[in-house]
């Protein structure tokens, strides 16, 4: 519920690096005609590699998002496609409430899981801008009772090679989530269900995807700044910005207009309405509220650093193998695939991404109401895959499926 990153990891709950999909309505800067041509033949050369938004591209995106909605079976999806120069693809498809049969539009809140990574990632590295905390500091000068704490370093739980346990694997913690969804969990709390377990390897030695890394982190910055984490991305991170409505809730609230959240991770695996669970499980890893105006802007700022040094950026940008992920790589809570630099995000009912393409300037950014995987991948992901071999066949964003466990 709190975070995958192949689609957000493997683990009972999960927040993390996900793609997100389409669905199938109406909205946008482009309207796509039935008697478009193929915006295969419309997409054609383009330099850097991305094709003029044309009626005849938004009609191929469109037949591909309602494709995947369709197959993934997801209720409502918004996306957004934009690069300099080429125009806009904007849209909204499916519903927002299966109950009522309100239309999803793009101007909905939503939730967006693992994306918090990356604000909270971005506070950490203002602080080491600021010099009140180093990337190759270990995590037991700033929280106490770390297993291996005087080893692992800030940097290696930003780009998730601390080999700690992930607390939402736990299994006690799956049944206190899924047993009482809207309790509200502090950050010790989470802890203390990944300290019960030895380390998974050395610090340093694997990659790892892992709440825990990101809930230590937000500790680490609330302990630097003196401030809450929630204030501190506030004021240091979403307002500098320019964001408008994105926020870090102090529990299940959830700012109207919003989109309803459907799940299976659930006690008995049936799907449920998680618009109002508690995303507090998640905290520095996953609680985090925005739209899509904010996450379009967030995905420039994330992928070019304008809130930080060109220095700290570059660190920030050094990805490395992210396990056996084929042409991707993980950095300072951000992920490369295939050129798309940004990350996702997944937890209970709502799903996300929002990645950066330095060669086009392009954005894309996919946000959905369900997590429910289709044969073990995730439908962001599989939104991201069948966007961007329309749009940037060179730079497919792909992450593979997960086996499926058997039944």
């Amino acid at each position: 519920m709190t975070t995958r990153w192949r689609g957000v990891m493997a683990g009972a709950a999960a927040v993390g690096l996900v793609v997100v999909p389409l669905g199938a309505g109406s909205a946008g800067a482009l309207d796509a005609r039935p008697g478009a041509s193929s915006a295969v033949a419309a997409a054609t050369p383009a330099a850097d590699g991305f094709p003029k938004l044309t009626p005849a591209v938004a009609a191929e995106l469109d037949a591909a998002v309602r494709e995947v909605m369709t197959r993934a079976r997801v209720p409502g999806v918004i996306v957004a496609l934009s690069a300099p120069g080429k125009g806009e693809y904007v849209r909204a498809f499916g519903v927002a409430d299966k109950a009522s049969g309100a239309p999803m539009t793009p101007g909905l809140n939503m939730r967006i899981g693992s994306e918090t990574k990356t604000f909270t990632v971005t506070a950490l590295l203002r602080l080491v801008d600021e010099g009140k905390v180093g990337l190759d500091d270990p995590v037991g000068k700033y929280v106490a009772g770390v297993p291996n704490g005087d080893r692992i370093t800030l940097r290696e739980l930003a780009d998730m090679r601390s080999g700690l346990f992930n607390y939402s694997a736990d299994e006690g913690f799956f049944k206190a989530l899924t047993g009482d969804p809207e309790r509200s969990f502090t950050p010790q709390q989470l802890l203390a269900y990944a300290f019960r377990h030895p380390v998974n390897f050395a610090p340093g030695a694997e990659f790892e995807y892992c709440n825990t890394n990101t809930v230590l982190l937000g500790l680490v910055v609330e302990k630097a700044s003196g401030s809450t984490l929630a204030d501190y991305i506030t004021d240091h991170v979403v307002k500098p910005a320019g964001l408008k409505h994105t926020v870090f809730p102090a529990g299940a609230e959830f700012p109207a207009p919003h989109a309803h959240g459907y799940t299976n991770q659930t006690a008995d695996g049936k799907t449920a309405d998680a618009t109002d669970w508690n995303p507090s499980w998640g905290w520095a890893a996953g609680a985090m509220i925005s739209d899509l105006p904010d996450l379009r802007t967030w995905a420039k700022t994330l992928a070019t650093g304008t809130l930080l040094t060109p220095a700290t950026q570059a660190q920030r940008l050094k990805v490395s193998a992210a396990g056996d992920l084929p042409d991707t790589g993980y950095g300072l809570g951000i992920f490369n695939v295939e050129g798309w630099i940004g990350h996702n995000g997944s937890l209970p009912g709502y799903q996300s991404l929002t990645v950066y393409l330095p060669q086009s300037q392009a954005t894309m950014v996919v946000l959905l109401n369900t997590d429910i995987a289709h044969e073990g991948a995730e439908p962001s992901a599989l939104f991201g895959e069948a966007i961007t071999k329309i749009v940037t066949p060179q730079h497919v964003f792909r992450l593979p499926a997960q086996p499926e466990p058997a039944t």
